[in-house]
């Protein structure tokens, strides 16, 4: 398998996004269903996202993930997207495989209305993939990060994300059944604790339930050989459990699948307490309206002018050092500035006479400004001040005289809800003249 890039030090990790690297397929009949079907893995290029397609339906209509997709009346023990007659059923732990193992781009050509379900885990579809290949792209993941906590309470359920520069799912579940064992798990999710600790754990029920499930049209498909039947004092499957805590692991696989449907990586400790397929997707929607609004309440994308960045910095002449923000990207969490570097710049009469230069400090507050600005955007900051709380890796590369126009290009790695480190590059010309890490600590 192909590695990603390395982490970006001291902020969040900064991978490229990955697709497969050439076809592959994998049968079997599926658990709800029971109908013969397989699912065929192709590549898709950057920023595709991930997509279901039915190839057993006249034109083969694809089904992109994403919340809007998800089919909320649908949902009975598993996650369905689409609609009939071009729907999918129990997409989850095909999703959980691409999400455990990172990847952000994938055609997924089934021949029925539902994937296989193998043994009941994400693990026969990690091991497809991972022997076909994952190849990596020249575009960089782009991560759904939270400056703030968001939650849903209702009748006992409850999930939550904490702002974090990782992913950690920690769960609790309330089976009032001895075979249950363990009720509350945690993980801090990587490639390698997905492959090892999550994907393996098998879907369940309890055997009281499965004729109320039949009769309501699930789990035709469902077997001791793809599920774990929980009877009336213990487990009905021959051998042990693959761990004694494969119910609680099963549900944050379950809760990883449901979650790739936002269409994009998200980073931080999500905390849930009894939830199920149904109150995830109504948590999805309410994170994704979230996501939007805060897009949409961000400065501009059109450019800012000197009077728009006069409203976000408290800096004047001749201390203001940005001309304009050509572009505002809070999807991206990037911002682009401009600085046009006249002969009449104060600075320049004492620095150098008769060889003018621009300070190196000046370059690092150019910067800074430009990246103040995009945090200043941020929702919830807007009106407050964004202090300097660190500079790190600063590197001068090229003078920068009269007449050049500074390009800086800022884009936050790392964010809290009161701090935020940003890699800054200023250019001129293309070429590299300075760049920084800068940390800001957000203040009134």
């Amino acid at each position: 398998m192909t590695r990603t890039g390395k982490p970006q030090e001291n902020g969040v990790p900064v991978h490229m996004q990955k697709t497969i690297a050439r076809e592959a397929s994998f049968r079997g009949i599926g658990l709800h269903t029971g109908n013969e079907t397989a699912v065929t893995f192709k590549p898709a290029p950057a920023d595709a996202g991930i997509s279901f397609v039915r190839t057993d339906l006249p034109g083969h209509p694809p089904i992109r993930c994403t919340v809007d997709n998800i089919a909320m009346e649908d949902i009975l023990l598993q996650t369905a997207i689409g609609r009939p007659p071009n729907q999918i059923l129990t997409v989850e732990h095909v999703l959980a495989a691409l999400a455990g193992l990172g990847i952000d781009n994938m055609v997924i050509e089934v021949s029925s209305n539902e994937p296989p379900v193998g043994d009941g885990s994400a693990k026969p579809f990690v091991e497809t993939i991972v022997a076909a290949g994952v190849s990596v792209l020249d575009q960089p993941r782009r991560y759904v990060t939270l400056s703030e906590p968001i939650w849903l309470f209702e009748n006992g359920l409850e999930l939550a994300i904490i702002p974090s520069n990782r992913l950690e799912v920690t769960f609790k579940i309330d089976y009032d059944h001895p075979a249950v064992g363990i009720r509350s798990a945690s993980f801090l999710i990587s490639e390698d604790v997905f492959r090892r600790k999550i994907a393996p754990a098998r879907t369940f029920c309890f055997l009281k339930d499965v004729e109320e499930a039949r009769a309501k049209g699930m789990i035709r498909g469902g077997s001791l050989e793809n599920a774990i039947v929980i009877g009336e004092d213990s487990v009905l499957n021959e051998g042990d459990l693959r761990f004694e805590d494969e119910i609680i692991r099963h549900k944050i696989l379950d809760l990883l699948g449901d979650f790739a449907l936002l269409g994009r990586p998200i980073l931080g400790h999500i905390i849930a307490v009894r939830s199920g397929h149904a109150f995830n997707a109504k948590f999805l929607h309410q994170l994704s309206r979230f996501i939007r609004e805060r897009e949409a309440n961000a400065c501009p994308a059109t450019p800012l002018m000197i009077e728009q960045i006069r409203n976000c910095l408290p800096h004047r002449y001749p201390f203001l050092l940005v001309d304009r923000i050509l572009e505002m990207d809070m999807v991206n969490l990037r911002a682009v500035g401009l600085k046009n570097v006249t002969v009449n710049e104060e600075f320049f009469q004492g620095h150098w006479p008769g060889r003018p230069v621009m300070p190196g400090v000046l370059l690092i507050e150019c910067m800074a400004q430009v990246g103040g600005v995009l945090i200043l955007s941020l929702p919830g900051n807007r009106g407050k001040h964004a202090y300097l709380g660190s500079i790190e890796q600063v590197k001068f590369r090229r003078p920068v005289v009269p007449g050049d126009q500074l390009m800086v290009e800022t884009q936050i790695r790392k964010l809290r809800s009161k701090t935020g480190l940003v890699d800054c590059t200023a250019r001129v010309d293309g070429q590299i003249a300075a760049e920084a890490q800068i940390i800001f600590v957000v203040a009134d």
